[in-house]
């Protein structure tokens, strides 16, 4: 293990900053290890970052198979780490509590390995296809690719958003592919490949058989099974042992016409609320997470009214 040279690293803090300023208490299990797996690898990379990376010369020629395992949790500077990190704290907090830790690492795991894969499958027919064998030599790090595919799957399961990618309203059906090729004219030394990668993959979980494959390898572990569905939020009712919360069958009037971040900052404040860094406490009241404004407080004057009407009753 190799320890990264003392410097301040401002993309670091600023991550901190963020997972701090969100909870660790708001943030799943899975998606908090995710983050803390990247940022312990970051400080104490396993190997240099060319001998981390993968390519088909290193991966396919070379057998180098462990780097399919060693570049997506590898990141090339501070900011690297904190784009995508920020990214997958955002995606795992929607995605991970719809389809449940379990399965969700699941997911991480087989994807993270799956877009290697699939990057050097792309990366290959480049080099047949332009008869240019420097692609063989292209070497990736990072966990772009895996969000690329995570952000397939929270469209999947969020169908009829809207995305503003570079200040365009973007269906969320395509939203990832205008962002992949955004990406690519702003930022030329992402690796297109890599991102592609992992937008092929989610599809493969999404429409193709890459669900099925996962749901039959993972057949004899009851926790696995059955997890991987959506909640329906336009059924009559959904909620947890011995609750019953009924939901509006029409969607702006469940999320009030807020969009997933805004609906994820009024959670956080909700939470900041019932740490009493509001001011009040209110524990004793059963809310629906995300949304609850704390009860109206009574004015001086109305209460005095109140303590008149009460005498006057007697």
């Amino acid at each position: 293990m190799h320890r990264r040279q003392g410097r301040v690293n401002a993309g670091l803090l600023l991550l901190l900053y963020q997972i701090s300023q969100v909870g660790l208490q708001n943030i799943p299990s899975v998606t908090l290890g995710v983050l803390a797996l990247n940022i312990f690898l970051f400080l104490n990379p396993v190997r240099p970052l060319h001998e981390a990376c993968i390519s088909v010369h290193e991966g396919f020629y070379r057998k180098n198979w462990e780097r399919l395992l060693l570049s997506p949790v590898h990141h090339a500077d501070d900011w690297h780490l904190y784009y995508n990190m920020v990214s997958m704290l955002w995606k795992g907090i929607m995605l991970e509590k719809k389809i449940k830790s379990r399965w969700f690492a699941y997911i991480i795991a087989v994807f993270s390995v799956l877009t290697g894969v699939v990057y050097m499958v792309l990366e290959f027919m480049l080099v047949r296809i332009l008869d240019d064998p420097s692609y063989e030599k292209n070497c990736a790090v990072g966990f772009s690719g895996v969000l690329f595919a995570l952000k397939v799957l929270n469209n999947h399961y969020n169908p009829g958003r809207v995305s503003n990618v570079l200040g365009y309203q973007i269906s969320s059906k395509y939203a990832c592919w205008v962002e992949l090729v955004a990406i690519h004219f702003i930022s030329p030394g992402a690796s297109f490949a890599g991102h592609l990668a992992g937008i092929l993959v989610g599809l493969m979980y999404t429409t193709g058989p890459l669900k099925k494959i996962m749901k039959a390898c993972a057949g004899g572990i009851s926790s696995f099974t059955g997890t991987d569905r959506p909640r329906d939020y336009h059924s009559d009712y959904y909620g947890y042992p011995g609750y019953q919360y009924r939901t509006p069958r029409n969607y702006y009037d469940y999320t009030g016409g807020l969009t997933e971040e805004e609906q994820l900052e009024r959670a956080v404040l909700n939470s900041l609320n019932e740490r009493d860094f509001g001011g009040a406490r209110y524990n004793s009241e059963r809310r629906p997470y995300g949304f609850w404004l704390p009860p109206e407080q009574h004015s001086e004057e109305e209460w005095r009214r109140q303590r008149l009407r009460r005498f006057e009753r007697q």
